[in-house]
């Protein structure tokens, strides 16, 4: 492994790190950021990303020293004093412990599909956090995809990697529609495909989850979840084959939408 101490927050072997607050900046140099031990540790394990560089503190260099060596020798490892990030990164990496890694090629909507038999799909969904958590629970219930549309957040975003706990590097995912305008064209597809379709919603409205469950059997199923606050649109609800809900106690509203993901997931999970 390449070993490099910095010597001063201008040191300019770490510039890539400068602008790691920016995400729109980071995603057009055609990288992402992974953040925290954990998150490295898995980045390298799966040993199919295009890992640029890591810059860590001494203590997070120690901590990962058995898993660095599986790096290639020509990647660089920066240290830094822990106290320095926020100099060079621009916030306070508590963990000292940051990657930047190339983004993958995005998959093939067919091939991701072709043997899919259950999949998460998000329309509108910006929250990072939720973003994450719903793709930690596919990965713990066993989804095949995530699917999302042209708002939703960006999963290789660092906060919704780390709030995946990784789940993001390993769970397939791809963008369903990259227009808005082409999102009821995105579902008629998976329809198509032989996805049903169902729409997830605090309305009264809906089939009870467990009525779905017991009636679906082996169907390939699309679960489709708005955000928490306009949920979704007229036009998907209208396309899907159902509406489910989750009952829960009248004097609450609704459910977190990662909650509501991982419950539907699990249900669902455990008749298939």
């Amino acid at each position: 492994m390449s070993r490099v101490h910095i010597i001063g927050l201008d040191d300019p072997r770490v510039d890539a790190y400068r602008s790691v607050t920016d995400p729109d900046l980071i995603r057009a140099r055609g990288l992402f950021v992974a953040e925290g031990r954990l998150v490295v540790e898995r980045l390298i394990a799966e040993g199919r990303y295009d890992i640029q560089s890591l810059l860590l503190s001494e203590t997070a260099r120690r901590a990962l020293e058995p898993v660095l060596a599986a790096l290639p020798p020509s990647v660089p490892i920066y240290v830094c004093e822990a106290a320095d990030f926020r100099g060079i990164a621009g916030y306070d990496v508590h963990r000292g412990c940051l990657a930047l890694s190339a983004r993958p090629s995005p998959p093939i909507i067919d091939d991701l599909l072709a043997t899919a038999r259950l999949v998460v799909v998000l329309e509108g969904v910006t929250n990072a956090d939720n973003v994450g958590g719903v793709f930690r629970n596919a990965a713990a219930f066993g989804a095949d995809a995530v699917l999302l549309d042209a708002a939703s957040c960006d999963p290789l975003y660092r906060k919704a990697i780390r709030t995946s706990m990784a789940a993001v590097l390993y769970v397939p995912f791809a963008r369903l529609s990259n227009q808005a305008d082409e999102w009821p064209a995105a579902l008629a597809g998976l329809k198509a495909r032989g996805f049903t379709i169902a729409a997830f919603t605090p309305a009264g409205a809906g089939c009870d989850l467990g009525e779905l469950a017991a009636s679906l059997g082996a169907a390939r199923l699309a679960l489709l979840f708005g955000s928490e606050g306009p949920g979704l649109c007229a036009a998907s609800e209208a396309a899907a084959d159902h509406r489910v809900r989750i009952p829960i106690d009248p004097r609450v509203d609704s459910l977190n939408l990662a909650v509501a993901a991982g419950i539907a997931l699990h249900r669902l999970s455990r008749v298939r």
